[in-house]
């Protein structure tokens, strides 16, 4: 059931209107069992998956609570080892088929909705309980929401049981400041996903699809998906919190104007900001607590001077939570080296960090100079974009091809998707174009400081229901309705 359904809508409007009528003490039960809908909605089996995920980290917590540490790698090596078969048997297939001898057909499953998010988030839930960080949930029903709540469940954000599962547990009531603040950023992700993000998509698979033939078109290609990617992501995201907003629950953000980032680090601290957190504390803290970082910590101080001694087992520890990232979004070799090549930027650039800061100072710069922020995000925005190239091609292979052909002729057609009808072509680029200077005016609001959000829906309510209908209107004229779902749908 996409977000962009007409399903989904009737599903939306159940929702908010079921959630105020029916009794306070019932209204989990009635989420919870929406959810349920919803999920089985996008195949009845896959319910399946997602309960073996909530009741083995559910029991897993009560034991993990005495301080069990099996009651903790139990669950998570079963969960993990079915996200592992579904996932990745193709990876570890072709693996092996580099053996002497080795033929094995490629098996591939069908992934079930969300599967990476939520197993991602019962098992943050396991660990949070087992560190004392929250407490284990005694009712089964009420842990299964936390895991299974609809707006989320697709693609994320990645919820903490701490922040989320009290508010699923407390009885909102009804506020139409929350209405209008979840329509509007209903609305909002509508606009970037439909008219934005499906109009770039023709773009992006014209040309990443083609790439033989399209040879020099690579840099209109992977800026049209960083387009995409963004507005897709960004969008979807928008739509589960405003969902959630309209009943008076508050899911994290998971954006914060990524592209305006000066370093690939801040960058990763805009984009995906709960994944990011949750690698950070259940991956990197506990990767950087261990004994042989404590060992490789000390080895490296006493070998390479303290400066870089403190910088390279952070180096180390970053390149394993990037490896992860890349084997997280997918089972493929060009996701692992997107990976990494994140990583390894990123530990290079802290080994750096004393150079770069004696250089700075020699010049005179500085961190508020503007030219050189200008610079530093312009350098971060064209590093960033080089690893979209290995995130959205199909191989290595390509990823290297289509940088290398980018410079080698004409690197922008506006009637690629469609050479024999520029009128077509038009009426697909201007929405894009449109649209993302709409997008780059918010954006450079908020980060100024100004809650675009409250200023919007505090408008007179004629206004905001004209800008709502108006954005509805321009999406479905100027939507690409051959694109559909969401890229993390099956994730």
């Amino acid at each position: 059931m996409s977000f962009t359904s007409f399903s989904f809508f009737v599903l939306i409007a159940v929702c908010c209107a079921g959630y105020y009528l029916i009794p306070a003490r019932h209204r989990h039960i009635f989420l919870l069992a929406l959810s349920v809908v919803y999920y089985i909605a996008g195949g009845p089996v896959f319910l399946l998956y997602l309960l073996f995920a909530a009741l083995t980290t559910y029991f897993g917590a009560r034991v993990a609570a005495k301080g069990k540490k099996a009651a903790v790698a139990v669950p998570l090596l079963l969960d993990f080892g079915v996200l592992a078969v579904l996932k990745y048997t193709p990876l570890a297939v072709s693996l092996l088929n580099h053996l002497p001898g080795a033929d094995f057909p490629i098996v591939r499953f069908a992934l079930p909705l969300g599967i990476s998010f939520y197993t991602f988030q019962s098992a943050g839930y396991l660990l949070d309980v087992y560190w004392g960080r929250c407490e284990a949930e005694l009712s089964f029903p009420r842990y299964l929401l936390f895991v299974a709540f609809f707006p989320q469940l697709m693609q994320g954000p990645i919820g903490r049981y701490g922040s989320l599962a009290p508010q699923l547990r407390e009885a909102h009531a009804f506020d139409i400041a929350n209405i209008r603040r979840g329509l509007w950023r209903i609305g909002w992700g509508l606009f970037k996903k439909m008219v934005i993000a499906d109009n770039a998509a023709l773009y992006v698979n014209r040309i990443f699809d083609d790439y033989a033939s399209l040879k020099s078109l690579g840099i209109e290609g992977v800026l049209m998906y960083s387009v995409q990617l963004y507005m897709d992501f960004s969008g979807g995201i928008d739509v589960a919190l405003g969902i959630a907003e309209m009943i008076g629950i508050h899911l994290d953000e998971n954006f914060r104007q990524p592209y305006f980032a000066q370093t690939l680090t801040d960058f990763w601290h805009r984009w995906h900001i709960t994944l990011g957190n949750g690698m950070k504390d259940y991956l990197f803290y506990p990767i950087s607590l261990s004994g042989w970082m404590s060992r490789l910590r000390k080895w490296s101080r006493r070998k390479l001077g303290k400066e870089i001694g403190r910088a390279f087992p952070i180096g180390v520890a970053n390149l394993i939570i990037f490896f992860v990232v890349g084997i997280w979004h997918g089972a493929e070799w060009h996701f692992i080296v997107y990976g990494l090549y994140n990583g390894l930027i990123i530990a290079v650039s802290g080994l750096l960090t004393g150079t770069f800061r004696r250089w700075k100072k020699s010049l005179g710069i500085t961190d508020r100079t503007r030219w050189f922020q200008a610079f530093r995000m312009l350098r971060t925005f064209v590093i960033v974009n080089i690893s979209w190239f290995l995130d959205r091609s199909g191989s290595v292979r390509q990823a290297f091809q289509m940088f290398r052909n980018s410079f080698r002729g004409p690197i922008f057609s506006i009637h690629v998707i469609d050479p024999s009808s520029p009128s077509y072509c038009m009426s697909h680029f201007l929405p894009i174009l449109a649209g993302c200077a709409v997008v780059l005016a918010v954006s450079i609001m908020k980060e100024r400081g100004t809650d675009v959000l409250k200023k919007v829906s505090s408008l007179p309510s004629w206004v905001l229901a004209a800008a709502l209908i108006g954005i509805l209107i321009i999406s479905a004229v100027f939507g690409n309705k051959d694109v559909g779902g969401f890229i993390y749908a099956n994730f």
